[in-house]
């Protein structure tokens, strides 16, 4: 049997274009695996730089980080909302380094805390605990940290009107001042009090956690899966009066730090109570946030602001949304939203981080409190650094950071 020439290279050019074929397809395949690895990298360079700046600045610090101004860190003595996150990203930091030394500092800055577990004036006693005491806990195994988070949940659920179901913001008990009013942010604060019924067995604490959660669900969801930061209620009655804002641009905005807090707050609040409502408003508020992201992957700080696409950002809007689609994958079984929290952690780290600057006392900047009141722009918050660790702990050591946060 004999081959023409013409056979024989019309064969090899076919097999050539089947290895070719072959070998493209397989570089595409191994590309997202690539892809993964330097991530990875990144992300275990970002969280060593993280570690590395809380060795540096822990051992001058004897209050409260609030806020840079001029990359410097300012203080609140009591703790203010934020009082949590500095002690508890120095938890963060011993789980991840297990060097003794910061658990010596953490303990001394949680324990500074203390005096607020009877604190019944903010909502904010979540924030305050939950970091610092309920991990120390965690970590520890002491039952002091335990005890105090309990009594701090206590003086929370004191802030829960039963007429509306809804747990009051800001204001004191007792007095006019925002009595009706309810704030997307209080869904970071519900887990302690499921803390609080886990360690007690006393119903009263989830009761009031799941009673809150269904009233933001009812009142803040909009149909596009957007929200509201405000929402006020009659305080006597009970009776809703309408959506409003503090820190969004106006009361039909949507606060990218605010979406944050409810995706997390909503996925936490399925995994403790299974109830299906609240995974739906988790994946509704997050496939809204995720089709609301500009190109760079960092959140500008409303997402309905008239500047849109190119106003400030709040890279801290980011990180807590990066935890809470992690949560959400998993709870879901949906890759695409831990896809979606690794694309964003991977720009945070690769653009936001202080690692050019040699006086930033803090880890992650660009990140803003409050556009509206022309405060605290594209600067750095504990927060932001506190969840930028957690969100890098989730990908790079989930089993210990499920033990820290309760995953």
């Amino acid at each position: 049997m004999t081959i023409s020439r013409r056979s024989l290279f019309a064969a090899t050019g076919a097999a050539a274009v089947t290895i070719g074929s072959a070998t493209q397809a397989q570089a595409q395949a191994q590309q997202p695996e690539v892809e993964a690895e330097a991530s990875r990298r990144l992300f275990r360079k970002s969280l060593d730089f993280a570690v590395a700046k809380l060795r540096a600045t822990a051992p001058a610090i004897t209050s409260f980080p609030q806020e840079t101004k001029f990359e410097k860190w300012t203080f609140a003595d009591d703790g203010g909302w934020v009082g949590g996150f500095w002690p508890g990203s120095l938890w963060l930091a011993y789980l991840d380094s297990r060097d003794e030394q910061f658990r010596k500092w953490a303990v001394e800055s949680a324990l500074r805390l203390s005096p607020r577990r009877t604190d019944t004036s903010t909502h904010d006693i979540g924030f305050l605990f939950y970091p610092s005491w309920v991990t120390g806990y965690r970590l520890t195994g002491d039952v002091s940290w335990r005890d105090g988070a309990v009594e701090a949940a206590g003086s929370l659920i004191q802030r829960y009107n039963p007429k509306g179901r809804f747990i009051r913001a800001w204001g004191k008990l007792g007095t006019p001042d925002s009595d009706g009013r309810v704030i997307i942010d209080c869904m970071m604060n519900l887990d302690l009090l499921t803390f609080a019924t886990q360690q007690t067995g006393d119903s009263k604490y989830l009761d009031v956690a799941v009673a809150h959660a269904e009233t933001t669900r009812q009142f803040f969801l909009r149909p596009d899966g957007s929200t509201p930061h405000v929402y006020d209620f009659d305080p006597a009655t009970g009776a809703p009066i309408g959506p409003n804002t503090n820190q969004g641009y106006s009361p039909t905005s949507c606060w990218s730090r605010g979406q944050a807090w409810g995706i997390y707050g909503f996925t936490t609040m399925y995994r403790r109570t299974k109830k299906a409502e609240f995974l739906d408003t988790a994946k509704r508020l997050s496939d809204f946030a995720l089709k609301a992201l500009t190109p760079d992957q960092i959140p500008i700080w409303d997402y309905r602001s008239p500047l849109a696409p190119n106003d400030v950002k709040d890279s801290s809007a980011g990180v807590i949304m990066a935890c809470g689609l992690i949560d959400l994958a998993k709870v879901t079984g949906r890759y695409s939203y831990h896809a979606a929290a690794l694309r964003i952690l991977d720009a945070i780290c690769r653009t936001c981080l202080t690692t050019e600057s040699e006086r930033s006392d803090a880890v992650l900047a660009r990140a803003t409190r409050n556009r509206r009141a022309e405060t605290g722009i594209e600067v750095s918050f504990p927060y932001g650094d506190y969840y930028l660790m957690e969100a890098l702990l989730r990908v790079l050591k989930p089993r210990e950071i499920a033990q820290a946060v309760g995953l």
